[in-house]
């Protein structure tokens, strides 16, 4: 039972455990790639942790110079995917997205080894609802809070959906998409339609604003409306439902909940290649990487994660 509260609460995009007068907010935003102030003419610390990540950047700060540039040699070699000799814009980038999603990864590997019973690499969707649903199908319960039966067939599409190439067995990045579906591309609409599901009261397909702010906020007895709401309802009428019928239909409910934001790690990436890349021919070689290497990693005068600790890695 505990397994599945866990779960089932994990799964959500977003929790509702918003007090009544509070915001409940099931938008999506990236993580910030550092909460320090980004002015190279006073440090480089923004960079470092965008690079490596808060907790990895740390590391760094308390090594030799000399140990701090061969360590970010062997960055640069994982960067490089291709292996062509060169880190492009486009490694950068995906590298720098990884390194701020280490808390992704993190969680997905924490709950790999309860479902991977057998331990062969994958998880097969009879072991996921083995697991997570064991005790409801070994004695089937109707008088509880949750359906269970219908969790099940939700969790059974989202896994349908993650499963790439349709064999019911899903690999860590199947597996990530299945527990973070937010963060894929391919999964947007299930994003979607999980979150019409969770609002739409009236079972029409679409999101009122009754529903809109329903969701996000339940009066208590007496209580005068906040301000937010009030704010809420004007974001609904003017920004929310764009075709101003009086609801968001599947397209307007992924432009909220899933918006387009400014791609920090993008210009992130295109900042560290115009500070290295000395002969300004789009790329950067490990030299030129090494050669600036104040920008990328910091030293005794950045963690780069307990996978570069290990004696065998350096």
């Amino acid at each position: 039972m505990m397994r599945f509260l866990f779960l089932f609460f994990s799964l959500c995009v977003v929790s509702g455990n918003s007090k009544p007068t509070e915001m409940k907010d099931r938008v999506h935003h990236d993580e910030p790639l550092s909460n320090l102030k980004h002015d190279d003419t006073k440090n480089f610390d923004y960079d470092h942790e965008a690079f490596l990540g808060h907790d990895e950047a740390k590391t760094f700060d308390h090594l030799t110079l000399e140990e701090s540039k061969r360590r970010l040699g062997i960055i640069v070699g994982k960067i490089d995917n291709n292996k062509d000799g060169y880190v492009s814009e486009e490694e950068l980038k995906i590298w720098i997205k990884r390194a701020q999603q280490k808390y992704i990864v993190d969680n997905v590997q924490n709950q790999w080894n309860d479902f991977d019973t057998n331990n062969d690499g994958y998880i097969g969707w009879e072991e996921y609802k083995n697991v997570t649903y064991g005790s409801y199908l070994d004695s089937p319960q109707t008088d509880t809070d949750f359906n269970y039966a219908q969790l099940m067939q939700r969790d059974e599409r989202r896994f349908r959906m993650a499963d790439t190439n349709g064999d019911m067995y899903v690999n860590k990045e199947e597996f990530t998409a299945f527990l973070h579906p937010e963060e894929f591309s391919h999964m947007k609409d299930i994003v979607v339609q999980e979150t019409i599901e969770d609002i739409d009261k009236n079972g029409d397909g679409y999101i009122d604003l009754h529903e809109y702010i329903g969701d996000m906020y339940s009066p208590e007895n007496g209580e005068e409306e906040p301000d937010w709401v009030k704010s809420e309802r004007e974001q609904f009428a003017e920004f929310r439902d764009k075709n101003n019928d009086g609801k968001m239909d599947r397209q307007e409910t992924l432009d909220w909940i899933l918006p387009e934001d400014y791609d920090h790690a993008e210009a992130e990436a295109k900042h560290l290649l115009h500070e290295a890349d000395a002969d300004r021919d789009g790329k950067l070689t490990r030299e030129e990487i090494v050669e600036k290497h104040e920008v990328f990693v910091g030293s005794q005068v950045t963690n780069f994660g307990e996978a570069l600790m290990r004696h065998d890695e350096f």
